[in-house]
């Protein structure tokens, strides 16, 4: 698979270039391309974007009004729906438009309205969710105003900046703190996007809400209540998605909001079968469940890891596993396989781990197996 940070390669560099030439009487184009491509190589996506904004806005006018129009004449003629639409010589569009929205937000913070106007304009082409951000940490009040009307816009893309653009947390983006402390500014926004046409922007919506409940469990619950009265098969999915992360740490007023009570039920297991797992490799285990309760009742069963930390300690992670709906007596057996491979946002250690379940936020069981490292 190609790096991810090529999405913003030479190639743009290049046609960047060719489209500057257009638009600036004075432009050295050698210089332009020599000073960005002689530092590509060695950088990530974000910092590629954040090189090529820098080298770019040295080549623009100072005057911000003559700046925007240039930046404006750049953009590519076409909006589409799909994200990964590329540049070409009519215009910048797709990852190229991540440097382009930084030098707005580089350039334009004591001109709000023109700014707001031409981030509009580019996050129709990908996204400006990130370049938002700072005109919200300086003026809040006056940058919300100006994104309210946008949740009744045509484009998708600017009816999901209005979301994912506010969300208090954004990966990627700067921490916008008086959101996160008082999220009560972007209800509003959230509650009329809620039943959009478009599965982008109810998305969107979901994860803003996940931001909120790392915060503001309760609210979020509540929020989860209301919503889910009356609600048609796509807002119950942006509840639940917005849910999951309270659902997975047994929140009781969101389990309550889904009607998810307390597990009337026996659990035999987890029985591990394969006691020994090489790193890269699967563990497997096995559970059975049998209800005790007198009625039927919906079961959310998540896989607990408890992996061994760098102190020798277990600390548990939660996955998401099934749903299903147990009648009285009823009993059903489970098996699931887990890969135990790399990823970025954990470090593994052998020796002992454990596994257990979590279901309607009760932990049950807890069994052992031993990680091996050593993969030769």
């Amino acid at each position: 698979m190609e790096p991810f940070k090529n999405n913003i390669s030479p190639n743009l560099v290049k046609c960047l270039a060719d489209l500057l030439s257009r638009q600036l009487e004075t432009f050295d184009r050698p210089a332009y391309e020599a000073e960005i491509l002689d530092r590509l190589d060695d950088l990530e996506l974000k910092e590629r974007a954040r090189h090529i904004a820098d080298v770019t806005g040295k080549h623009l006018p100072e005057d911000l009004s003559e700046r925007f129009a240039v930046l404006q004449a750049l953009l590519h003629p076409e909006i589409e729906v799909a994200f990964d639409r590329g540049s070409d010589e009519r215009g910048i569009r797709g990852w190229g438009i991540m440097p382009l929205a930084m030098i707005v937000s580089d350039s334009g913070l004591d001109d709000f309205e023109n700014s707001f106007a031409i981030l509009k304009e580019m996050t129709k082409r990908q996204t400006a969710e990130f370049d938002v951000r700072p005109f919200l940490a300086k003026d809040q009040t006056r940058a919300l105003a100006i994104m309210a009307p946008w949740v009744e816009d045509e484009s998708v893309h600017v009816r999901r900046l209005v979301s994912e653009g506010t969300r208090p947390r954004l990966p990627w983006g700067i921490r916008l703190k008086n959101l996160v402390e008082d999220p009560s500014p972007t209800l509003p926004l959230l509650e009329a996007l809620k039943d959009d046409p478009e599965e982008y922007v109810r998305r969107s919506v979901a994860n803003h809400l996940n931001d909120i409940a790392k915060d503001h469990p309760d609210l979020v619950a509540e929020i989860a209540t209301r919503w889910l009265k009356d609600a048609d098969k796509n807002r119950e999915k942006l509840i639940r998605h917005a849910c999951r992360s309270l659902i997975k740490q047994g929140h009781p007023a969101t389990l309550k909001a889904f009607d998810l009570n307390p597990p009337e039920i026996s659990v035999e297991g987890p029985v591990v079968q394969t006691p020994v797992v090489q790193f890269g490799k699967t563990l497997a285990f096995d559970v059975k469940l049998t209800s005790t309760g007198k009625e039927p009742q919906d079961l959310v069963i998540d896989c607990l890891l408890h992996f061994r930390k760098a102190n020798g300690k277990l600390a548990p992670k939660v996955f998401k596993w099934t749903k299903l709906t147990l009648a009285p007596g009823e009993t059903v057996s489970l098996t699931r396989e887990h890969v135990v491979k790399p990823v970025t946002t954990r470090v593994h250690y052998g020796g002992t781990q454990a596994v257990g379940l979590r279901i309607n936020g009760k932990d049950f069981g807890y069994s052992e197996f031993e990680l091996v490292m050593d993969t030769r």
